[in-house]
């Protein structure tokens, strides 16, 4: 019997990534296994704050010199207004992902301990948030932190830059820095922001004990 997948990938709206960088299927579980532990993370809340989540994953990454990218999932009735929907009515939903080279070849695994107990492949981790088909998923650059509002396309997404550094780190903080709500909270949450990244920058400078120094990880 042929199982039809429920999810679909969207090669128009995800970039061209190298084929010959990765690191092991054993660190990319130790990797999933280091954030689903760490206090600076609130998996618990899945519903709010995953790109904030994702792109502190990628910083975090980058400063230790492993490759990483985004990936992304998006109802079809978002994207395409056909049918086609995720889990908790949620329009999309993104995650910080590595390359790993398994049998079968160059495969992406995502770290997101709000929706996975394992790491698990884009196209598992893309399927088990399917709630209606069809979803489309996506693998971006890691300095994409959002996609514009309305005509997305491959190329005219929000990259990183001083404001939405803020946000990720007031995301941290368990504050949506963009809603009202949130920005009334920012007045009197000014010293959990602070030490939210005191952590942060210091997470930064201690890369996990079981990554050599080395390219081939």
């Amino acid at each position: 019997m042929r199982i039809v997948p429920n999810t679909i990938y969207n090669i128009l709206l995800s970039d061209g990534v190298p084929q010959d960088i990765s690191i092991t299927k054993e660190n990319a579980g130790a990797l999933f296994n280091f954030f689903k532990e760490h206090p600076l993370f609130r998996w618990s809340d899945a519903n709010n704050d995953c790109e904030d989540r994702a792109n502190a994953i990628c910083l975090l990454l980058d400063k230790w010199g492993l490759p990483n990218y985004k990936g992304w999932v998006f109802g079809s009735n978002f994207l395409s207004k056909e049918d086609g929907s995720l889990v908790n009515n949620w329009k999309y939903h993104v995650a910080a992902m590595v390359p790993v080279q398994d049998k079968n070849g160059l495969n992406f695994y995502v770290i997101d301990p709000a929706t996975l107990q394992n790491t698990s492949t884009i196209l598992e981790w893309a399927t088990n948030i399917t709630d209606v088909p069809f979803s489309h998923y996506l693998i971006k650059w890691n300095d994409y932190y959002i996609f514009p509002g309305a005509s997305l396309k491959r190329d005219n997404w929000h990259r990183r830059n001083s404001q939405n550094y803020k946000w990720t780190i007031q995301g941290l903080a368990d504050i949506n820095g963009v809603e009202k709500k949130g920005k009334a909270e920012l007045v009197f949450n000014k010293n959990r922001i602070r030490n939210t990244e005191k952590r942060f920058q210091e997470l930064l400078k201690n890369k996990p004990f079981f990554f050599e120094d080395s390219k081939s990880l």
